[in-house]
């Protein structure tokens, strides 16, 4: 007998929270559960296979139950409570996935909100059509560190590009930031920040179809390599 049959085996999913930017504001995907033994709305997810790693097991989620691929994905944090699924025994790994809105066109996406400041951490809320949805599980907990992982890099890091097209405007770019912050950004300063930043670059196109002056496009700089 394999000394690994003495002990009780739980359940490993992952859970996926899918991200983007609509009209200024933060959007989670969510998948009503109205049939399940749990209700609720909850992020998209699923049992990791023997056969499979935790990163296979996300490109099967997206694949299989959002229709979306070659996105970016990091791993967020782990959630084992012993009563955090009624089901049973289920440790949760939870991935932060990021993609612009129009991959995720069609999809049911709901507002998420935080009632605190900076990187504060807490509770997170959604709501459809200015109505508050109940969340499943510990998904209020775990959508709060999103938010909060989200703040925490977003200074630093290209995470925010993600959120974004291929080529986009500086306004796209100050409107992801505040929607990811919560706050209004004031746009002279902030634009010098983020071009002395050195990340983006010009493309020397600009946007069409617009009523008013066409705004420059730009793309992300590519990183150098060592």
């Amino acid at each position: 007998m394999s000394n690994l049959e003495k002990y009780a085996k739980p359940s490993v999913a992952v859970d996926l929270a899918i991200m983007t930017v609509v009209d200024g504001q933060l959007k989670v995907l969510l998948v009503d559960r109205p049939e399940d033994d749990v209700p609720g709305w909850a992020m998209p997810g699923g049992f990791v296979q023997v056969d499979q790693s935790l990163e296979q097991t996300v490109e099967r989620v997206l694949a299989e139950k959002v229709g979306v691929q070659n996105i970016h994905f990091e791993q967020l944090a782990s959630y084992g409570k012993i009563d955090r699924d009624p089901r049973g025994r289920v440790i949760s790994i939870v991935y932060l996935a990021l993609c612009p809105a129009a991959a995720l066109s069609g999809q049911s996406l709901a507002t998420l909100c935080v009632d605190w400041e900076g990187e504060t951490g807490g509770s997170a809320q959604v709501f459809q059509n200015g109505q508050a949805l109940t969340l499943a599980f510990d998904h209020a907990d775990v959508l709060g560190d999103v938010v909060k992982r989200l703040r925490g890099k977003l200074d630093y890091s290209r995470i925010g590009y993600a959120l974004l097209p291929d080529k986009f405007t500086l306004r796209e770019v100050q409107e992801v930031h505040e929607a990811i912050l919560g706050k209004e950004l004031r746009k002279p300063p902030f634009r010098r920040k983020l071009l002395d930043r050195g990340m983006i670059i010009p493309t020397g196109e600009f946007e069409t179809g617009g009523a008013y002056r066409p705004a420059e496009l730009y793309q992300e700089k590519p990183e150098e390599k060592d």
